[in-house]
């Protein structure tokens, strides 16, 4: 089938670009560059850069007449969206009603939603957090992106358009650029490789970090492909259900560079100190039963095995 990647350069997109296009789908992405990068974009995919707020974006969709629309452009930074939570608003929510518009006009069938279960739950009594758990989002990205929610909930119940919404834990892998706190693996190995000291982001209770669920980007892939055919009109956690304090996730890293770099200096086995940013969660890790259920998808990457597999590709970056 036709399917439609938005923000396909970027590090997630452009992994679910090469798997469906490995799963023998046509492939079209859209992205404004802004923070994704033309190479990444598969060779085999036709390519349009063009920002999901534009205009043209109804004409594209008429032109090209993708049957799925899979959306992973957005703003992505928690702390930027703090610093300016009208420029998130108008990426993450006005930019999905542009394509939704264009959608329910020009008969896409599903769209494939990319929420933050990393995110919208806030600081979650229950923990780790189903889905079952009624969302407390705590910073204007989990706002947009639990608004977008139920935008998509109202186009399904007006229009027929159809959905799958995935919440993703914290995506690492390939390809994932060193900004935002979900781009921390980037910037622990971007630092190592450049023998800087990092900085660990803590709240004054816990020294040892905020806790995270971290999944591997292959296995994201997974989830997108499954839900090309699964779980109608429904939302589903993507992560591991197992969460890692920052300090610990260091020093898997760490040990990973030691394993490929024995000379690595040891002051840099123990990272800096600052508090916590604006907007900051202190634990995050989410309970993925559902998504074994409803779209037979689970995690297959233990951690330290998606640590070497990222590094490996890092390794021959430099």
């Amino acid at each position: 089938m036709k399917i439609m990647v938005t923000g396909g350069a970027g590090f997630i997109g452009s992994n679910v670009v090469d798997g469906l296009i490995e799963a023998g789908h046509e492939v079209v992405v859209v992205d404004n560059l802004y923070t994704g990068k033309r190479s990444n974009v598969n060779p085999q995919a036709t390519f349009y850069e063009m920002d999901v707020r534009s205009p043209q974006i109804s004409e594209l969709i008429e032109e090209e007449k993708p049957e799925i629309l899979n959306h992973h452009a957005a703003q992505m930074s928690v702390p930027d969206s703090v610093s300016d939570p009208l420029f998130d608003a108008d990426v993450n929510i006005k930019g999905l009603l542009n394509l939704l518009e264009a959608g329910r006009k020009h008969g896409v069938r599903k769209v494939i939603f990319i929420s933050s279960g990393g995110a919208i739950y806030g600081e979650a009594d229950e923990y780790p957090t189903s889905e079952a758990y009624p969302p407390k989002p705590l910073s204007p990205y989990a706002v947009s992106k639990y608004a977008s929610e139920h935008y998509l909930e109202y186009y399904r119940h007006q229009y027929g358009l159809d959905y799958t919404t995935l919440r993703y834990a914290n995506v690492y892998g390939p390809r994932q650029a060193p900004h935002g706190e979900a781009g921390v693996v980037a910037i622990f190995m971007n630092n190592l490789l450049q023998k800087k000291k990092s900085t660990l982001n803590h709240f004054a209770e816990d020294e040892a970090g905020m806790v995270r669920d971290y999944c591997y980007v292959k296995d994201v892939v997974k989830a997108n492909l499954a839900a090309l055919e699964k779980g109608s009109g429904d939302f589903f956690n993507i992560g591991t259900g197992i969460g890692t304090k920052t300090l610990d996730l260091y020093q898997i890293i760490f040990e990973a560079f030691q394993e490929q770099i024995p000379a690595m200096p040891q002051e840099l086995k123990t990272p800096g100190r600052q508090l916590a940013r604006p907007g900051d969660l202190r634990r995050s890790c989410l309970v993925v039963e559902k998504a074994g259920l409803i779209l037979n998808w689970k995690p297959e990457t233990t951690l330290k095995e998606g640590i070497r597999k990222t590094l490996d590709w890092r390794s021959r970056q430099v």
